[in-house]
């Protein structure tokens, strides 16, 4: 059946593996809808690193070819074949494979997994889920979890990593909106010391203190962490969680391996737990969103979004992989 917008439309394609997207036609009228999707219409996806890495081709992200980038879409719903939606809702998809194993919100129409879905809540607009996008849907999947493991106002500070990128900004304003102090750790301390500081950090880091193999056990001063970057920064901030310390990790900036020791699991009863936004299962998805309602201030979310047009999409991803960009960027996807 074919719904409005008119096909064709502007879509991102990445064509082959290790080769840059490109912007290009794709025929609308021929997205499929499998059982349990959703056919929507999006109004709004987001540049994430994922989204970064998938414009370049890398294969480490893009699981099949060709494909759209954009883990993130919001848009109105067009069919739900399935039930539980209906036609006219604006819903949020993030993650869920949408631009890595299926097509993803880098076009005017997308058909997305149903039980991954959720219907923006009365407090943001289409534009604001998208600046939240997976980067703000993840930053509270960790804050959930430090919450959920007795992280509470009045305790130590929160170690908050990568503090710069679209999850630690987040993770820094959500942590303060909840009354936890927070320590911001970033490589442009100088840069963006008041970036960091407006989100609510109260103490500000150089990564470079946490990049290196560092003792075991350190100084015990966090009461949580949020960690994007992983290998030695985590390992270090593991280090220094004080006695039934929580650290939620989501991200592998600096690696993937976790070079480290027991003796903080053990001698401290620390907690390390995973925040995964793409696998996350209904419930998970429905609190993070929930929390974000409660606690996200609209006016700081804008203040650090940008928005850009589809068909300037490749060029920001380049710059975010080169550490030029910092904050959420949206992409206006409708005309």
């Amino acid at each position: 059946m074919s719904h409005s917008p008119a096909s064709p439309a502007h879509a991102v394609v990445v064509r082959e593996l290790k080769q840059p997207a490109e912007l290009t036609e794709v025929d609308l009228d021929a997205v499929e809808v499998a059982d349990g999707d959703l056919l929507i219409d999006v109004a709004y996806s987001s540049l994430n690193y994922k989204d970064a890495m998938a414009l370049a081709g890398d294969p480490g992200i893009v699981r099949t070819t060709p494909l759209i980038p954009g883990i993130d879409a919001v848009g109105t719903v067009v069919e739900a074949p399935g039930g539980g939606f209906r036609p006219g809702q604006t819903v949020v998809v993030n993650g869920a494979g949408l631009g890595e194993r299926r097509d993803g919100g880098y076009v005017a129409r997308t058909s997305v997994p149903a039980t991954s879905a959720i219907v923006v809540p009365d407090r943001f607009d289409a534009r604001q889920a998208a600046a939240v996008g997976t980067a703000g849907f993840t930053a509270a999947l960790c804050v959930q979890a430090l919450i959920d493991h007795g992280v509470t106002a009045g305790d130590a500070p929160v170690l908050v990593t990568g503090a710069t990128g679209g999850v630690g900004s987040i993770a820094l304003h959500l942590l303060d909106a909840l009354g936890l102090d927070t320590v911001a750790l970033t490589g442009r301390v100088d840069e963006h010391g008041d970036y960091l500081r407006g989100l609510g950090a109260g103490e500000i880091l150089d990564r470079a203190d946490f990049a290196d193999q560092g003792k075991p056990l350190q100084k015990a001063r966090f009461a949580g962490v949020v960690d994007t970057v992983g290998s030695h920064t985590l390992v270090n901030a593991l280090a220094q969680l004080k006695w039934g310390g929580v650290a939620a990790a989501c991200g592998m900036a600096q690696g993937p391996d976790l070079p480290g020791s027991v003796l903080p699991f053990i001698l401290r009863g620390v907690t390390l737990v995973g925040a995964n936004s793409v696998d996350a299962p209904a419930e998970l998805r429905e609190r993070a969103w929930a929390l974000l309602a409660r606690h996200l201030d609209t006016e700081i979310l804008e203040s650090l979004t940008e928005e850009i047009g589809l068909d300037e999409v490749i060029d920001a991803g380049g710059e975010l992989l080169a550490g030029r960009r910092h904050g959420r960027t949206v992409v206006r996807v409708a005309d």
